[in-house]
């Protein structure tokens, strides 16, 4: 059985994902808005079980490792907000784009190396539908000084 004939949902409970309700904003945001078919989710940080994982500086308090980890929960909490917002992961049609924020130190050049963590994970998720744009970019720092800020932008099944 390839991936890609295996639900998301399926394949999300597989690899153990918890895709908990996301958090309510703490700002002036929602978490999804939708246009059309396309559901854009704001920016998620690395919160899990209610805290922030890991707060400072890639490449300089923050491990490569330890940034890929915040990214790969990133992108566990996007799954949950366009779950909480589409229904189901099988009303996703394809992951269109990724926005990858790196709170990182002059001379850090391995922002890729820390979207890929995210990016990798959509792909298990839903195969080749999860394949997507993608941007990963330095920054000197994020909201609550966490290292690591994914938004993303799904499209549903119509």
């Amino acid at each position: 059985m390839t991936i890609s004939s295996i639900s998301a949902e399926t394949r999300a409970t597989e690899l153990g994902l918890d895709l908990h309700a996301p958090a309510a904003p703490v700002a002036a945001y929602v978490p999804a808005n939708q246009s059309g078919n396309l559901v854009f989710i704001s920016g998620q940080i690395p919160i899990r079980d209610g805290s922030v994982m890991m707060r400072g500086i890639v490449g300089d308090t923050v491990t490569l490792e330890q940034a890929r980890e915040c990214a790969r929960q990133c992108a566990i909490n996007g799954l949950a907000a366009v779950k909480a917002h589409a229904g189901s992961l099988d009303g996703i049609a394809r992951v269109v784009r990724v926005g990858c924020f790196v709170a990182c130190g002059p001379g850090f050049g391995d922002q890729p190396k820390v979207a890929n963590a995210a990016s990798e994970l959509l792909i298990d998720v839903f195969g080749d539908a999860g394949r997507h744009a993608r941007a990963a970019v330095g920054c000197s720092s994020l909201p609550l000084n966490v290292p690591v800020e994914i938004e993303f932008l799904f499209e549903l099944k119509t």
